[in-house]
This record gives C-alpha cells, structure tokens and sequence, in this order.
C-alpha cells in the first residue's frame, strides 16, 4: 500500500488510488475540478518521494523541473511514500472588479490582480474561492487590459457559477492560478488563414485571440464562428459585428441550431 503526507499527517492510498482521490476519500480539503489533468487545479509539490512521470504530463517543464505534479493524475506503486507540499506561490490574490451578464446563461467576471500576470490571450486560469473551490475558465482579455475577463456558464447547481451568479460581490477576494494552455495567437504569419469555432463559452478564447491577432497586425482572412443551440445562446454579437466592421478581414458568423 502506498501513502502520501499532506500537512504533516500520512494517509495511506489504496492500490492504483491516485493521490487526489485518496486525500478526498479522507476528508482532505483539495482544490480539484476535472480530474482529468487537464485545468491543472490539482497542482501539487513534491517534497520527498518519487513523482511518476504520467503525472507530470501536460506540464510546463520549469514545473516539471520543480517538482509539482498533478494529484489526479499521480497513482503510487504500492510501498511508495510521497511527501507533498501546496502550490501557494503558483497562485495570485486578486479581487472581483465586476460581474455582468452577458446573455441569459453566461456571466462575464472580471477580476484585478494584485500584481501583473504573464499570460496569452486565449490561455486559461484557474479562480479559486476562500474555501478551496477553484474552477478553471479561459481568458477573453488581452494582456495589456488592467483586469482579466472570464466568461462563466451559469450551470443550475453549479458551485462555482452559482456562487458568482448570486452570491459574489465586486470587491471579493479569490485567487488565480495559471496561466495554462497553448491555445493562443503566434505571430510570425501575418498573412496566414485564421479558422477560430466555438460553441457557448467556447468563444471565450476566440474573443481573445481574434483581438489579439488584429492587434498584431495579422492581414490573412480570419473566420470567427460561433454556435449556440438557440438565438439566445449567442453572446458579445454587437462587440464581434463592430470588430468585424472595422477589419474588412474578418468575418464573423453566428449560429444556432434552431
């Protein structure tokens, strides 16, 4: 049987158990979304112990070269030990500036960190509450904005969502870890075709990226399409039909189903 230390108490993990989910089967608080590996909100640190290389994929390797490794992807050979540490200084305290709706379901956060964060348009970031809740949304600012901009379905019974939603105020405190992902505009081909697709808060990213690619100086057509099951699912229509307007490259195109 393998076991883990997490703040100076051992438990021990059931054969092919992975860290995250044995430390919750305990009744260990740990912030946690997917459970995939995907939004990196399980982020831990290794302190003493072997990590297992499947979990540090994904992983940018000044991570990788420090140790942190992602809980739910980190199953133990049984008779290992492993030490762990949180990831306090991967995360940024910040407030929320303001909450907006955006259509019927989609709710733009945005939020002011305390100090500057190095990120693309189009990455993501993980917000984390007071109690360790943390839910990872992608970015729809541009790094030269004063605030980020996250785009939040309002899910029925969703923790996160429904806390912003009815309960959050401007001026709430919460943290930010990230950025993450490799979904963002490279210049270097101005004159390359752009196809950017989302559907719901998909757009997100989108909004980002087109932005930050006309900024840029990108010249190739861009096709910016963005779906929704009905007309009501559509958001920031007027916003991208102005852009659209204004850059006789690119072409937007809503659609539903219905």
């Amino acid at each position: 049987m393998a076991k883990v230390k997490h703040e100076a108490a051992w438990y021990p993990l059931e054969s092919g158990e992975t860290v995250l989910d044995g430390l919750l089967r305990q009744g260990v608080n740990v912030s946690h979304s997917c459970r995939a590996g995907a939004c990196q909100s399980c982020l831990m640190r290794a302190v003493e112990g072997n990590v297992p290389a499947a979990a540090q994929v994904g992983l940018k390797d000044t991570l990788r070269a420090r140790n942190y490794f992602l809980a739910c992807a980190c199953r133990l050979p049984d008779g290992e030990a492993l030490e762990v540490a949180g990831v306090w200084e991967l995360r940024m305290p910040a407030r929320i500036v303001s909450l907006t709706p955006l259509s019927g379901d989609v709710l733009s956060v945005r939020l002011e960190t305390e100090g500057a964060l190095d990120y693309r348009a189009g990455q993501y970031v993980t917000l984390l509450r007071a109690d360790g809740l943390a839910r990872s949304y992608s970015l729809a600012s541009l790094p030269r904005e004063r605030t980020l901009e996250l785009h939040v379905r309002l899910i029925p019974g969703g923790a996160m969502s429904g806390w912003l939603a009815t309960e959050a105020k401007p001026g709430e405190r919460v943290e930010v870890q990230g950025p993450a992902g490799d979904c963002f505009y490279v210049p270097g081909q101005p004159e390359a075709p752009l196809l950017l697709a989302g559907t719901g808060t998909g757009l997100a990213p989108l909004y980002g990226i087109v932005r930050d690619a006309l900024e840029a100086g990108h010249t190739g057509p861009i096709l910016l399409f963005h779906g929704a099951r009905e007309p009501g699912g559509l958001y920031a229509v007027d916003a991208l039909r102005e852009l659209a307007a204004r850059h006789p490259n690119l072409r937007y195109r809503p659609c539903v189903l219905s």
